[in-house]
């Protein structure tokens, strides 16, 4: 967790990921949230409130959801009363819930989200907003704050070298955009890698890609051959298709067999796993 660096605070905890951000830091975070007055925000790693309560001086309503009992009991002793505080693991957590999707005067209102992400599980939670926003739509947006490498891989785009499973999964719930970087100076204790500030706008509905499990499998298998041509790569969910080819498949996908899975975009990933599904067997 990286959260916001305080006048006074406990010392940041190894166990935790904890590297406190500098206060300029934590003012061009709040600038590129824009938080406003009746806003509803899901913060994950709300460490002592630094975030948190530029949030809810602006009007916001915060349920911030943070792993260290140490951390959430200072800010609980701190916090006005839009903050909710919430002491554990966000993994652990019914977000729709927290939220309050199904609370009385919530409903059509969806929450935004702002996180300074636990590095070494930042993967698990973006597919957690992701998943949760598949069933419930209840995300507006997300600035989070990301270990730069894994920045890179959830703004990918076709054709390059960060382009893969996390953009494509990613960008069926949301468009995700690279709005900040981060030098290791800009924390105490300074991290041993980059950081970069993610913005994710979510999509009302997110993208049709008809069977979520299905899709993913399509996606993964793909990509663990991104260096074969898509002819070949799809070839390991076609040998119990008796009466399709997997050049039939792509043909009937549009998609030309000799191009590289890298070069997909959503659409074409989306028909290509829509036509495996309707395949005869």
């Amino acid at each position: 967790m990286i959260g916001a660096r305080a006048a006074s605070r406990p010392p940041a905890l190894k166990r935790f990921g904890q590297h406190f951000l500098e206060a300029a830091w934590v003012a061009k975070l709040v600038a590129c949230i824009s938080p406003a007055a009746g806003d509803v925000f899901l913060e994950i790693g709300a460490g002592a409130g630094q975030l948190t309560l530029p949030l809810a001086e602006a009007g916001a309503e915060v349920v911030a959801v943070e792993k260290d009992p140490r951390l959430s009991a200072r800010l609980r002793a701190v916090a006005p009363s839009s903050v909710r505080v919430v002491t554990g693991d966000v993994l652990e957590q019914d977000l729709a819930g927290l939220v309050g999707g199904s609370r009385p005067g919530r409903a059509g209102r969806r929450a935004r989200v702002a996180g300074n992400l636990p590095y070494n599980v930042s993967t698990p939670i973006l597919r957690r907003l992701v998943e949760t926003h598949h069933g419930h739509a209840c995300f507006e947006d997300a600035m989070l704050m990301l270990q730069r490498e894994v920045a890179d891989r959830v703004v990918g785009r076709p054709g390059t070298r960060d382009y893969g499973p996390l953009a494509i999964l990613t960008r069926v719930a949301a468009h995700a955009e690279q709005v900040l970087a981060l030098p290791p100076g800009a924390f105490r204790p300074p991290p041993r890698v980059r950081s970069a500030v993610v913005n994710l706008r979510f999509r009302p509905c997110p993208a049709p890609v008809g069977d979520r499990a299905r899709f993913e499998r399509l996606v993964r298998t793909l990509f663990t051959q991104r260096r074969k041509t898509v002819l070949n790569a799809l070839s390991p969910l076609v040998p119990g298709m008796r009466r399709c080819s997997a050049r039939e498949l792509l043909e009937r996908a549009g998609v030309a067999p000799n191009r590289r899975p890298a070069t997909l975009d959503l659409d074409e990933l989306a028909r290509l796993a829509d036509v495996l599904a309707a395949a005869p067997r």
